[in-house]
């Protein structure tokens, strides 16, 4: 292809072990994990009982479905890059990979990540500031898809990684979006593309840009591509390469409350397919791709959240339900206001799940850490809350353990579990307080 960017994608090897990556044959493919008072089909307090709570449960199979929904949606010259830092523990991207997705990742640790879970080199991107020396060297060895530069400055980085690897170094050019503090004005984007075409060491091949986050409106969504294109298109010929890439970050946004209307994703697909309807027809352009990376479309209906309630108390005419895991296992509450969908799971007979017969009444859910912050929800009619019930908060597959504070208070953290057709696994032990406490040393300077 012209530039030399073909379709990249990432698949596990043929002799992997990996969970499936979609539900049985004749299995509808699930959009979310919760179902009719269920996780994934299993019972939320057999869960709770077998791993213990806090936890974080993923369903893969939903997980895989959405994938899936999302890749026939798009037209053919549409990549898909998974968005590691939305989730990312290896049985998600494990299963992403299976179903052909590549990476977005943003640190090498998010780089180890992906190819342990299977992706291949030549489907992963490397965004995101402040990149480290050795995660430019190893990305360059790897022969990583394409690094996208947040700055000039970091063009004679990547070029001095591409020299010691012995290797030429793909690279996009990232643009500056209102707001933000990523990337670079156009016009020091084409100073860095000009640097770029004049080095033996590395290739310029397109533009990154990221505009939008978690956006419900397909059309939004397509007049950021069309700009980002608009923008690339000049860029790319002022600076002297071809546009084999134009990469427009991810976006897609899921709903957080019952009756919101999600992402129109035939909308999406069918205004993308008009802005590539319009590349192809310029030659120099007809096999310019275009690369999404999603991250909270994929993993955020597929993960759900666990606590127990261990204490409840009257306060300010409130019932306030005290659970063993708060914003230092899910803080994006505290963090950007962001109010889950939660539902209480009764301790008693399956007759009290959900717990119906309950009186509504004004709760507030708190976690166990001694700050006035540590509230998952308030709301003012909710199943009366009762020692012992789970709460679970939907829609947390996406920033939620990721994203979190776990040292805090020194309390235990979340296990993590997958469930993929009809079982369930662990797939990350609890995190041990004491274990962070051996790392230490107490400094002795009289010795």
């Amino acid at each position: 292809m012209r530039g030399g960017e073909a379709a990249a994608t990432g698949h596990p090897p043929a002799s992997s072990t990996a969970a499936p990556a979609g539900p049985p044959g004749g299995t509808p493919a699930y959009d979310a994990i919760w179902r009719d008072g269920l996780l994934a089909d299993l019972d939320p307090r057999e869960l709770a009982r077998t791993f213990g709570t806090p936890l974080y449960v993923y369903d893969l199979d939903t997980l895989a479905g959405r994938a899936a929904r999302l890749r026939a949606a798009l037209p053919d010259r549409v990549d898909v890059a998974y968005a590691v830092k939305a989730n990312p523990s290896l049985a998600v991207i494990a299963t992403l990979a299976s179903a052909g997705l590549g990476a977005d990742v943003s640190s090498e640790g998010e780089r180890e990540a992906a190819l342990r879970a299977w992706i291949m080199p030549r489907a992963i991107v490397v965004t995101g500031p402040g990149k480290s020396d050795r995660l430019l060297r190893r990305a360059v060895e790897s022969g990583i898809r394409a690094i996208a530069v947040d700055s000039p400055g970091e063009v004679p980085r990547v070029e001095a990684a591409a020299v010691a690897a012995g290797e030429r170094a793909r690279l996009l050019f990232r643009l500056a979006q209102p707001g933000q503090t990523f990337g670079m004005p156009w016009e020091d984007a084409l100073a860095a593309a000009r640097l770029a075409v004049a080095s033996d060491h590395l290739r310029p091949i397109g533009v990154h840009a990221f505009a939008v986050s978690s956006a419900l409106d397909a059309g939004a969504l397509v007049r950021h591509v069309q700009r980002t294109v608009d923008a690339a298109v000049p860029l790319a010929r002022a600076a002297g390469f071809p546009l084999a890439l134009v990469d427009v970050g991810g976006g897609l946004g899921i709903p957080y409350r019952d009756g919101e209307a999600p992402l129109d994703l035939a909308s999406l697909g069918a205004g993308i397919g008009d802005v590539l309807t319009e590349l192809s027809s310029r030659l120099d352009l007809s096999e310019t791709r275009i690369l999404v990376e999603p991250g909270r479309y994929l993993s955020g209906p597929s993960g759900a959240f666990l606590a127990r309630v261990v204490d409840v108390k009257r306060l300010d005419g409130r019932h306030v339900a005290v659970l063993d895991g708060g914003i230092n296992h899910l803080l994006a509450p505290a963090l950007v206001g962001r109010r889950h969908r939660l539902r209480l799971v009764g301790s008693g007979s399956s007759q009290d799940r959900p717990p119906d017969g309950r009186q509504l009444v004004p709760v507030t859910l708190t976690g166990p850490l001694c700050t006035s912050l540590d509230v998952i929800g308030r709301l003012e009619a909710f199943p009366e809350p009762r020692p012992d019930d789970l709460v679970v908060a939907l829609d947390t597959g996406a920033y939620g353990f990721t994203q979190s504070m776990p040292w805090f208070l020194s309390h235990p953290g979340p296990a993590e579990v997958a469930i993929a057709g009809g079982r369930a696994m662990l797939v990350r032990d609890r995190l041990d307080p004491a274990e962070v406490v051996a790392a230490q040393r107490i400094p002795r300077f009289d010795v």
